[in-house]
């Protein structure tokens, strides 16, 4: 089993080595901590963290910045069996993602033990690892301040024992914590060392080359899950249907910010779903606005009012003209 934990060995003479960059996607099941393992590479909030499965619904690129190297993470959807259309077309976006990355790194939780759904993606890799254009795979055992050392070591094993079975060999078994840190740095080091010598793909100091739209339509989403049923989830699409600055608000000379109105439209697929986004007298989506609003401004950096409306899309994830319609 390798396991990679180590600080990169410095070169002897002291001379800088080659700059590196390229493309890391993140893979693994729904909800085992992809969004929030990007942005802790990343240093910043550019992916949407919620504790209810499938909730990124885009590639969201991060982007690591280092004097020897930059990095672009792409955060997918988690694979799974699909039920629906939309589950399909996420797989597929998936699939179409892994083929132009130079390095995979696939997340598995430390928390629970190696599953169907692991083996389901360890299957689909497999092809990738070999051939004239092998892609390096990395296990990243993700959560793992939520177990003792012990549990530790065995989920350890379970991963290196999930691709021996498959006549493979990870890259790299990389334990991380997203939360607290704990070898996030060593994780960047290890998917730099699979990227190939180039210059900087993007300007410095960008992090994200998401569109301003999909961010904000993100934010409302994580807003609008929050402590909601399990159902929900699978049937929220969120659309921005502009972002414009009001006439007269901003000045200049006086450093008053412009007002921005952000008009967006939440769609579910029945009537009861609305009730519960709503919330009674209208407090909950008070409250997802209320929420939403702090992180679109801290994105678009001025002063946001935020138009909320939900609507009913009936049955819009296996129906083909909806889904083309809410942007999937």
């Amino acid at each position: 089993m390798t396991t990679e934990t180590s600080e990169p060995t410095p070169d002897p003479a002291g001379t800088p080595g080659p700059h590196r960059s390229g493309f890391a996607c993140l893979v693994g099941r729904p909800n085992v901590g992809k969004s929030t393992l990007t942005n802790a590479l990343v240093g910043d909030k550019v992916a949407i963290m919620s504790a209810r499965p499938q909730t990124t619904r885009h590639t969201i690129r991060g982007i690591v910045h280092r004097d020897d190297a930059q990095l672009v993470l792409v955060d997918t959807p988690g694979l799974h069996r699909p039920r629906t259309l939309l589950g399909q077309r996420l797989n597929d976006l998936v699939s179409d993602t892994l083929s132009e990355v130079d390095v995979v790194a696939f997340c598995l939780p430390a928390d629970q033990k190696v599953g169907p759904g692991d083996r389901f993606i360890a299957q689909t890799l497999a092809p990738l690892m070999t051939g004239r254009r092998a892609v390096p795979v990395v296990a990243v055992v993700t959560k793992a301040d939520l177990v003792d050392r012990g549990r530790l070591a065995e989920h350890l094993i379970a991963v290196d024992q999930l691709a021996r079975s498959l006549d493979r060999e990870w890259s790299a078994i990389v334990p991380v914590s997203a939360r607290d840190g704990y070898q996030v740095g060593e994780l960047t080091d290890v998917l730099v060392e699979h990227l190939p010598e180039g210059p900087d793909l993007y300007p410095g100091g960008e992090l994200t080359d998401e569109p301003e739209q999909v961010m904000v339509a993100e934010l409302v989403r994580e807003a609008a899950l929050e402590g909601v049923r399990d159902e929900l989830p699978h049937s929220l699409a969120v659309v921005v249907e502009e972002i414009v600055e009001r006439e007269g608000t901003g000045d200049v000379e006086q450093g008053r910010p412009a007002l921005l109105d952000v008009r967006v439209n939440l769609f579910v697929e029945r009537e009861s779903q609305k009730a519960i986004v709503i919330g009674k007298g209208g407090s909950r989506l008070r409250e997802v606005g209320t929420t939403a609003r702090q992180g679109i401004q801290k994105l678009l950096g001025t002063r946001v009012y935020l138009d909320l409306h939900v609507k009913v899309a009936k049955d819009w994830q296996r129906d083909p003209k909806q889904l083309q319609r809410l942007g999937f």
